[in-house]
């Protein structure tokens, strides 16, 4: 394999920049019918291309495997039977087939003495396909008030795209079509940006490398796949004959001018900030030609660094103080294209991305953490791209290849080699948390894409015929800390001994005194990587086919399989046939109807796969009990035990309360408990032995173009998505349902719960053909493919672009509804796997989004954007009041106490990114809503013409969320901190607010312009 990848490595350089196509439709404005036998015009100056074609019988012609660069002007030239007719500052975006229309009205019109016709302008409705898509230009980009130069914090201003509620700090911060944002498919040029371990980006691209966005959200063309949700297409700047660029430098100071809010705020990664937050960045852009009409180049850096303040607070030790943290990211991008001729062009790219997260002593309002304990989260990142376009008389043959590195190191420790140790004072208090941080998460992902793409234009047909490999190696260092893991009590004398050193934050692990209690220790006893190589190979074929001059039909197939389907079988999901249909009719020269239906698979996160293998065990009770669940039919009769299991990481030791036979940082080596695979633990996973279905989106689409006027375009989306064979997990071994409200308002112990599994658990130990096992788990889960969503929704738009007035506006309205069954891959049913009572509306769901966006430019150079935001609530997930539940034993006998955890199988929250948990008894999953949310953002600029060579001087001032308004809805946020999980019933009313949306904040900048 590898010898392969190298060779097609190589050929691909040698052998024939992301394809584009324009096509241009010229019509007469009184009857609609096309006009043949026209010449057409093409230039573009910026890379000295020019070119010319003739329109045959359907009005059409077709400019094939353009650059990316520069922009572009369409014209047409007066003759004796027509006027001229032109289209200017066409940006073009990849992998894309743009549709332009000009109308030409005839000469005879001139001699009419009531109007005189120059021209009429073009329109730029799409009279190709139906994809459902958006973009938006640079241009508007720089507009927009956007927080960090972040281009993700944009994308949410275009229709079927919503801020997110993920289930970790890191998720993807939007969602498309409501969906989960891991499974996105981000893009550059065309070209695969995704890391493989949990989705999202790989190199998060800032907008000074940025020329264009493009989201592609229902019924685009097989070329894309990988995904049920849609497609993020960033297309990259590129140089041109002009020298030009930028040099900037942005700031938020933070708390000094910023509201004041009790809440935790989020920074760029999505981690929680607070005390002391502040935000510089600064950076360049520049590009030019090398060789003038040929080669062209362009250069990107920028950099930023936040600031924050922890409290380091520890009553007992004396100790308050403020902990300063840094969070740095750095971004390097770099392009070249060269044009070898007007048929074959090549450009090569490169994206470093370098992020460190700090994870300082302390805490956002005090903690115990001392920065002996500190450590970071690298999230880095390198992505090396070449792609060819050559250019035939009748086909457009491209070439693409990509190498890639993505490292998520999410513990990096600032002691790597030092135990970790949880300090405790005489009464059982934490005191101090010590060295290491703990645990092992260093995910390293080394990727090969290789594209070959092939365009044939015959007659009325556009061919399209498309192969590619992803290959992905994973590798994991996971699992507990193999220095030892720590519980030690100090008695009082001790206690005073490390006061009077008067160490304060500089306290150590080698400062805690000899003599202490050891009362628990732990050691990793897999201190190893693993991991497999992941291979995506995917085949399209496609049809344009113009059927009339203004009907054009598409058809395409596509197959995608994916080796990480096989999970425990012997063999994988084979059946991934994808056909797409879409139909685009021209009504007039001003609007056309579309629609049409895709079948959509979805890739395997690795995840999946990582967490069963990490999470697993071989030892001899563990197979029993798998055996256990083989003979009671709960697993396949063919399932291979040794297929499905695995030597995961495990942490073993002993603890005391009375103290262990062993002194401080005297531990007993990992090679003491090698024989120790036999413990008891609450959970293990296992591969699932029937593998797993890719999932998949059945996708239909209707919609309505209306180009009102030059400048004004109005389009509606009507779309429908069921999705199916979606991850989520299930619990082989999960406890008989429970009915707290038929028990009594009651909840039941966990012992009686574990009796009920159907392994039944006694304390730490199951009984398996009348031996006692004590190395079996509690829960045994596994990931399967068999959740459903449903999901429909109606996009209404209306754009004006600037023209000759001096303002420009976006209004999107979003009327939509999303149901599932499951979540996220992590996510199990409450109670008894019993998914049917899981359906509900999504945890990302909203019935309303108004979107709006107005551009005002009452002078030269001045620009004010108002951006609004407003939206109905996301849903409550209601969880049960602990102090009104208590808890009975097996013979129905009151023993007090309070719980959560109504049906006692030990989840009451279940898994922390998940956020699941028993509901309130009667209610449904997500009943609640939150209040409705509004957010109004401004920006202010003004360039300042410098007078050498159309030089600026750009000052700029954003303000986010321009009224302070308080919302608890609607935000980029993480499940766990969100305001979605209320306690008590629907019929209280009750929402304690745990967190709110950022409260008024500006950000200044200035940019020097070239």
């Amino acid at each position: 394999m590898k010898i392969y990848i190298f060779t097609l490595f190589i050929l691909s350089f040698t052998t024939a920049f992301a394809q584009t196509d324009l096509e241009v439709n010229i019509l007469n404005p009184y009857d609609g019918k096309p006009i043949a036998d026209v010449e057409v015009l093409i230039e573009n100056p910026q890379i000295g291309y020019t070119n010319s074609l003739t329109t045959n019988n359907f009005g059409k012609v077709i400019f094939r495997g353009l650059s990316l660069n520069g922009a572009y002007r369409i014209y047409t030239n007066e003759n004796s039977e027509y006027l001229s007719s032109e289209a200017k500052d066409i940006q073009l975006k990849a992998n894309a087939h743009r549709s332009i229309t000009l109308v030409l009205p005839p000469q005879k019109e001139q001699t009419l003495d009531e109007v005189v016709i120059t021209s009429t302008p073009a329109t730029t409705i799409n009279t190709v396909n139906a994809e459902v898509a958006s973009e938006m230009s640079i241009k508007k980009v720089q507009e927009l008030p956007v927080e960090g130069r972040d281009i993700t914090r944009m994308l949410y201003r275009l229709p079927n795209v919503s801020q997110a509620t993920g289930f970790f700090p890191e998720a993807p911060n939007v969602s498309i079509n409501g969906a989960n944002g891991l499974f996105n498919n981000y893009m550059i040029d065309g070209m695969d940006n995704n890391e493989r371990f949990l989705g999202g980006q790989k190199f998060a691209i800032p907008i000074g490398f940025v020329k264009n966005v493009t989201v592609l959200t229902n019924n685009y063309s097989v070329e894309f796949g990988n995904t049920g949700n849609g497609v993020i297409n960033i297309t990259s700047k590129s140089g041109s004959n002009d020298f030009e660029g930028e040099v900037f430098f942005v700031t938020r100071p933070g708390e000094v001018i910023d509201a004041e809010t009790p809440y935790t705020l989020r920074d760029l990664s999505g981690n929680e900030v607070k005390q002391g937050f502040q935000r510089y960045q600064a950076g360049f852009g520049l590009g030019g030609a090398i060789t003038k009409d040929k080669t062209f180049y362009y250069l990107n850096y920028e950099h930023t660094t936040d600031l924050k303040d922890n409290i380091l607070s520890s009553p007992v030790l004396g100790i308050y103080e403020e902990v300063r943290g840094e969070n740095t990211f750095d971004y390097l991008s770099a392009k070249l294209d060269h044009h070898w001729s007007k048929s074959f062009k090549s450009s090569l790219r490169a994206n470093l991305g370098l992020v460190t997260l700090d994870r300082q002593a302390g805490g956002l309002s005090g903690g115990v953490t001392f920065p002996s304990a500190a450590n970071g989260q690298d999230r880095n990142s390198i992505l090396i791209a070449n792609q060819n376009v050559l250019l035939g008389d009748n086909f457009v043959f491209e070439s693409n290849v990509q190498y890639s590195r993505f490292r998520w190191n999410y513990a990096d420790p600032l002691n790597p080699d030092s135990p970790d140790v949880t300090v405790l004072d005489p009464t059982g208090s934490t005191i101090a948390v010590l060295g290491n941080p703990g645990y092992i998460f260093d995910s390293h992902e080394n990727t090969f894409q290789l594209q070959e793409k092939l365009n044939v234009y015959k007659g009325k047909h556009t061919f399209k015929f498309g192969a590619e490999l992803i290959s992905a190696n994973h590798l994991l260092y996971g699992g507990g800390n193999p220095n030892g893991s720590y519980t030690v009590q100090l008695t009082q004398s001790e206690l005073d001994a490390i006061s009077a050193q008067n160490l304060g934050a500089s306290l150590d692990v080698n400062d805690i005194p000899s003599t202490a209690t050891v009362i628990s220790y732990g050691v990793e006893l897999r201190p190893a990587s693993y991991g497999t190589r992941q291979n995506i190979f995917s085949f399209y074929a496609e049809d344009q086919f113009a059927a009339s001059p203004k009907l054009n039909l598409t058809l395409g197939l596509r197959y995608d399989y994916d080796n990480l389907s096989k999970g425990g079988s012997a063999t994988g999901d084979y059946n991934n046939l994808a056909p797409r249909f879409s139909f685009n009719y021209q009504l007039s020269s001003r609007s056309s109807i579309r629609g049409g239906y895709g079948l959509f698979y979805d890739k395997i996160l690795y995840s999946v796969y990582s967490d069963a293998l990490q999470q697993n065990n071989t030892g001899d009770d563990f197979k029993a009990e798998i055996q256990y669940f083989i003979d009671q039919g709960i697993l396949p009769e063919d399932t291979d035990i040794e297929r499905v299991t695995f030597d995961g990481n495990l942490t073993v030791g002993e603890s005391n309360n009375a103290g262990l036979p062993f002194g401080y940082l005297e531990g007993p080596s990992a090679e003491t408990y090698a024989s120790q695979r036999n413990l008891f633990s609450n959970e293990r996973r296992i591969l699932n032995p029937n593998g797993y279905d890719n999932p998949y989106t059945h996708q239909f689409s209707l919609g309505y173009q209306y180009q009102i006027d030059e400048h004004k375009l109005f389009y509606v989306d009507v779309v429908y998505n069921k999705s199916k064979n979606l991850f989520r997990t299930r619990n082989l071994n999960a406890p008989s349902a429970w009915d707290a409200v038929a028990a009594g308002n009651t909840a039941r112990w966990s012992s009686t719960a574990d009796s009920t599994r159907a392994l039944p658990i006694y304390g730490n130990y199951a009984i398996i053909d009348g031996e006692q096992r004590s190395g079996v788990a509690k829960s045994v889960v596994i990931t399967e493919t068999a959740g459903t969503s449903e999901y429909i929704a109606a996009s209404f738009n209306l754009q004006k672009e600037r023209g000759d007035d001096n303002f420009a506006y976006r209004i999107i309205y979003t009327l939509s509804r999303l149901e599932n069954d499951t979540e996220d891959i992590n996510f199990r049913a409450m109670d008894a796997n019993n998914f049917e009572a899981e359906w509900g509306p999504s945890i990302n769901d909203r019935t309303h989004i108004i979107n709006t966006i107005f551009n005002y430019y009452p002078f030269k150079n001045f620009t004010a954007t108002v951006a609004m935001l407003l939206q109905s609530g996301q849903p409550i997930n209601r969880v049960p009041d602990g102090s009104l539940y208590y808890i009975i034993d097996s013979n129905g006998n009151l023993i007090g106490g309070t719980t959560n955890d109504l049906n006692g199988d030990g989840s009451a929250f279940g898994d922390a990114y998940v956020g699941n948990s028993d509901r309130y008894p009667g209610e449904s999953r997500n009943s609640d809503r939150l209040p409705w949310s509004n957010t109004f953002d401004l920006g202010i600029q003004y360039q300042i013409p410098l007078g050498v060579q159309n030089s600026k001087l750009e000052l700029r001032a954003d303000v986010f969320n321009l009224f302070n308004t308080v919302n608890l809805s609607g935000y980029s946020n993480n499940a766990t901190q969100s305001n979605q999980i209320q306690t008590g019933s629907t019929a209280s009313g009750v929402i304690v607010r745990k967190n709110a949306a950022p409260p008024r904040q500006i950000q200044f900048s200035a940019r020097y312009l070239f």
